[in-house]
């Protein structure tokens, strides 16, 4: 079975976003603070690895506001997990005490 990699701080912050529910693009730009140009891509990433799933709105829906139609992503099971392992990684790096410098793995460097 090929490892999967661990998320980086985008992937991290949407998943959370979409912990509370579905979002779109534009939402999910407001709640991470992250730019249009690391949201759209990640979240190709995180749907290919089956993290998040997507799907449109209603044509109806986005006629009726007159704007274009959403694509609204929601968190899948598996997103879930990768996100709570994640947050669990990094409690546990924020919780540990620092290294003196002579124990670190370069040794003397």
């Amino acid at each position: 079975m090929a490892r999967q990699r661990k998320p980086g701080y985008a992937a991290i912050a949407i998943l959370k976003a979409l912990r509370g529910g579905n979002r779109y693009g534009l939402d999910l730009m407001t709640a991470t603070g992250l730019p249009s140009g690391t949201v759209y891509p990640q979240l190709g990433r995180l749907e290919s690895r089956g993290l998040v799933q997507a799907s449109w709105e209603s044509e109806d829906v986005a006629r009726k506001e007159a704007r274009p139609k959403r694509r609204y992503y929601q968190i899948t099971e598996s997103g879930h997990e990768v996100l709570q392992n994640a947050l669990r990684d990094l409690r546990h790096l924020a919780a540990a005490d620092d290294v003196p410098p002579s124990e670190t793995v370069l040794g003397d460097a």
